[in-house]
């Protein structure tokens, strides 16, 4: 077979948290393209350092000042650079045309959760005339606030304010700039297609999934009723736990579940820890949390067969709450085929998915989480584990085998001449 190559500039990269271009070049090269990666050097742990592979990346380092004060101020003076002279995107620019004398590319794919490096890949494309493909993995319309700014601004309150709002509009201009003149734009939601149409009619929805090979169901008995969440909470009006806790506080009234039989495991960083204390403190479940940090992402799939409920934290789908919300936790936690609650339920595509693939609830009301945990409860108590028969065929389309051919089917199309 005669590869063609593919060059994915893209903000984050395994080890760093990277996993939908983690999982693309893990799976690529089975139909017929190989990879290259231009990316930012990000330390956060290495969370998924079992998918870095052999491809080659070129990382750019923009942080290399020591100590926590002098890299947070060197943070916001790179932001200052960046925003009103584009500094990250022509240092990555400049090694993309570097890359670029030393071999060619058919494709370049740009793949970001904001906007960066969208300008650096759009020069590369157009001064090279390469077809180039945009993904969007988070866009800011989906956001209920500034949750998609990853550090405060350290300013006065009035001032900060405003920086964030000159900051939105110059990123959506430069981001709406590159997808007017990409030769496709892939993402990750059917709300998110439809919001991208706007500025690109050629827009393709390619899901987040699972590893097939990573993630499969073990029905594995536990001394424990657990349920688990794993990531971030970015803040209470994207993801909402009050339905579970609610829900809780009344089994506990009840009598039917207590803190030592029933536990919720928080794989979560220091500042979402800390919400969730609050918030769980204030329904008076606080018992039964148990904080357990960050862990590796090869010990996900351990984690989700050994609970008996996998809980996915979001909103109502609204005007001024999350939208577009189909997150990786879901596809995962669907593929070891262990019930599902979703609260609050976005009423909206993420709800709609774990109804079509029968794979747990999407809460409205406390009661519904109550009812939905008692069943859970007795069948954990008669087996010792949990489990739900899932829809086979939905399935299988999120799988990120299944999904690097699409992003394959996508990379050959622009390659024709009409470029459909």
């Amino acid at each position: 077979m005669c590869m063609k190559k593919v060059l994915i500039i893209c903000d984050l990269f395994p080890p760093a948290f990277g996993p939908r271009m983690g999982y693309l070049c893990k799976y690529l090269l089975a139909y017929g393209w190989e990879p290259a990666v231009l990316v930012e050097a990000v330390d956060d742990g290495h969370a998924f350092a079992f998918l870095k592979g052999s491809v080659p990346v070129t990382s750019v380092n923009f942080y290399t000042a020591k100590g926590k004060y002098a890299r947070k101020l060197q943070w916001f003076f790179t932001f200052l650079l960046d925003s009103f002279f584009g500094y990250k995107d022509r240092r990555i620019y400049k090694e993309a045309k570097r890359l670029l004398r030393e071999q060619s590319f058919d494709v370049i794919l740009c793949s970001t959760f904001r906007t960066f490096p969208l300008t650096a890949a759009r020069r590369t494309a157009r001064k090279h005339n390469i077809p180039l493909v945009v993904d969007l993995r988070d866009i800011i319309e989906q956001y209920a606030g500034n949750e998609y700014i990853a550090h405060s601004i350290p300013l006065a309150d009035s001032v900060g304010k405003v920086l964030a709002a000159w900051f939105k509009r110059k990123i959506l201009r430069d981001r709406n700039r590159a997808l007017r003149q990409a030769d496709c734009v892939t993402t990750v939601s059917p709300w998110h297609v439809e919001t991208l149409k706007q500025f690109n009619p050629r827009v393709k929805l390619i899901y987040n999934g699972y590893d097939p090979e990573l993630f499969y169901p073990e029905q594995l008995p536990t001394a424990q009723f657990i349920i688990t969440y794993t990531g971030r909470l970015l803040s209470t009006a994207m993801q909402n736990p009050e339905l579970l806790f609610k829900a809780l506080h009344t089994l506990h009234e009840e009598g039917v579940l207590s803190p030592a039989d029933c536990q919720v495991h928080w794989y979560v960083d220091d500042a979402s820890q800390k919400v969730i204390r609050r918030e769980a403190e204030r329904e008076q479940v606080l018992p039964s949390m148990c904080f357990k940090g960050y862990v590796p992402a090869a010990q996900i799939p351990h984690i989700l067969n050994n609970s008996s409920v996998l809980l996915l934290l979001t909103n109502k789908s609204s005007g001024d709450g999350p939208k577009g919300v189909m997150t990786t936790k879901f596809f995962e936690a669907l593929s070891v085929e262990k019930p599902i609650l979703c609260v609050r339920s976005d009423e909206s595509h993420l709800a709609a998915a774990i109804k079509e693939t029968r794979a747990g609830l999407a809460a409205v009301t406390v009661e519904e989480v109550c009812d939905f945990l008692k069943h859970l409860y007795a069948e954990w108590k008669a087996k010792g584990y949990t489990a739900v028969a899932v829809d086979k065929e939905a399935l299988r389309r999120y799988s990120r085998k299944e999904q690097a051919g699409q992003f394959a089917a996508v990379f050959n199309r622009v390659l024709t001449p009409n470029r459909v």
